[in-house]
């Protein structure tokens, strides 16, 4: 057995026990709220910094899943979509990121049985995180689509949609790290797309 396939079961076992214990969308958004109203988050850092992110993140999702409307091209890819899939979301509370996704994705499940939306705490499941990192960080949301017949993986998407990522690269690249008020322009940015981008990427995935 060559390493490779050695890393694949693992990482198929790993995948499979994090699914068992998932949650679905609506699970997840009456976590976030329970969160919320207890002035908590999800993970070990509880500070009011993140509790204020996670009541953030709350009313961002609230906003989009009442708001957002499904491109016609990928409205009409999500309905011809003829895989058995789940998708799984490593995410967490405060992940301003996720907020702005999420919604996105549980709507195209919404439109075909065959996809479905699992939610998963990273902090929870480092083990599994580990095989999806970003440039070596654990950056959330990620989204990990596997088959449902033959438990391969046979997509992933993440932290953020292609445009925001390079825009975060760009800015990395220039002053070294993300300071708040980019954190803020890019919030801005993801208001004025209106998903746009994320619906693009999720055409991907189908």
């Amino acid at each position: 057995m060559n390493i490779e396939t050695t890393v694949e079961k693992s990482r198929t076992a790993s995948l499979k026990e994090t699914i068992a214990s998932s949650m679905s969308y609506e699970e997840y958004r009456i976590l976030v709220a329970e969160k919320v109203a207890s002035k908590s988050s999800t993970g070990p850092n509880q500070s009011e910094a993140y509790v204020n992110y996670t009541k953030l993140s709350d009313a961002r999702m609230r906003r989009l899943d009442k708001t957002i409307k499904i491109s016609k091209a990928l409205n009409n890819a999500a309905l011809n979509y003829d895989k058995k899939v789940t998708w799984l979301i490593l995410t967490e509370s405060w992940c301003g990121d996720a907020a702005q996704s999420m919604p996105v994705f549980h709507k195209i499940e919404q439109l075909n049985s065959n996809i479905k939306v699992k939610v998963a705490l990273r902090d929870d499941n480092i083990e599994t995180m580990q095989y999806f990192l970003t440039n070596g960080g654990m950056s959330i949301p990620k989204l990990v689509a596997i088959d449902e017949i033959t438990n391969k993986v046979i997509g992933e998407w993440g932290p953020r949609p292609t445009v925001a990522t390079k825009m975060v690269s760009d800015y990395k690249a220039e002053h070294g790290m993300l300071t708040p008020a980019f954190k803020q322009d890019l919030q801005v940015w993801y208001t004025k797309d209106k998903a746009t981008s994320i619906m693009e990427d999720a055409l991907e995935l189908l």
